[in-house]
């Protein structure tokens, strides 16, 4: 997203990436001669992609224009926390003492993360900020969704439907959003390895996690993404892993951990 949004646009980067994976998935049930039914739970489809995916993957290419890498990963291990929330709202789950605490621990590292930015007196980049910080809850509330909607699909139905008919959704604002600039070789080969891999592949392994064990604990998964965001965001990108940001990813992580533990 860091590299492709400043240069399609936001708008670009999240429907493309949606698209290309819902379309991989779906060559690969046609080869498979697998039936997703697409017409049966299209309402179902449409309605977990445009939370689940849609609007995280739009805020979060938003934020990609002003914000490193690495710091849009480590807001992004906020969503058990608001898993936890959510779980809480709509599922009836409690919502304890600690779990609280570690909320409130986990958006305190984003504000020690923030610290760590030259964002000033800039309203966009606060508003980037904001955006990063809002989608982690979009994830939490596609999770409840998931878990209210989507029993007895199959994961695999899940993955390719979400993808498409949120892709399929927001290509018509392409027309008022279009790239910025006809995108290289090299960014189309980008778009379609993200398209394929960080929805098709992914999350064939996500709505299968989700389905077996809830949305709580596949949402636990974000313990190993500030690590890796600031390690890749260090090698590929030339980020600096500045104290602010590590002390902020290991508040994130503790109020995460606090969260999760409490919820197992």
């Amino acid at each position: 997203m860091r590299v492709l949004a400043p240069v399609v646009g936001p708008l670009v980067t999240a429907d493309l990436r949606m698209l290309l994976g819902g379309l991989f998935l779906g060559a690969v049930f046609l080869l498979l001669r697998f039936n997703p039914g697409i017409r049966k739970n299209f309402r179902v489809f449409l309605w977990v992609g445009l939370v689940n995916s849609g609007l995280p993957f739009l805020l979060y290419s938003m934020g990609a224009l002003v914000l490193p890498a690495s710091v849009e990963v480590v807001v992004n291990a906020l969503s058990p926390a608001f898993g936890a929330v959510a779980g809480a709202w709509f599922l009836g789950e409690r919502f304890t003492r600690p779990k609280a605490f570690g909320l409130i621990l986990g958006l305190g590292g984003v504000l020690v993360v923030a610290g760590g930015l030259t964002l000033g007196n800039n309203p966009w980049a606060w508003a980037a900020l904001a955006a990063c910080t809002l989608a982690p809850a979009s994830y939490a509330v596609g999770g409840v969704m998931v878990k209210r909607l989507a029993g007895g699909i199959p994961a695999k139905s899940l993955a390719f439907g979400s993808q498409l008919m949120a892709g399929l959704a927001l290509l018509p604002a392409l027309v008022f959003f279009p790239p910025r600039a006809f995108p290289s070789w090299e960014v189309l080969g980008l778009l379609v390895a993200f398209g394929v891999l960080c929805s098709g592949v992914a999350y064939l392994l996500y709505y299968g996690l989700m389905t077996r064990i809830g949305p709580t604990k596949t949402l636990t998964v974000t313990f190993l993404m500030p690590v890796f965001g600031m390690l890749w965001g260090a090698l590929f990108l030339g980020e600096s892993i500045t104290l602010p940001l590590a002390a902020g990813a290991a508040l994130v992580l503790a109020g995460t951990a606090l969260v999760s533990l409490r919820s197992a």
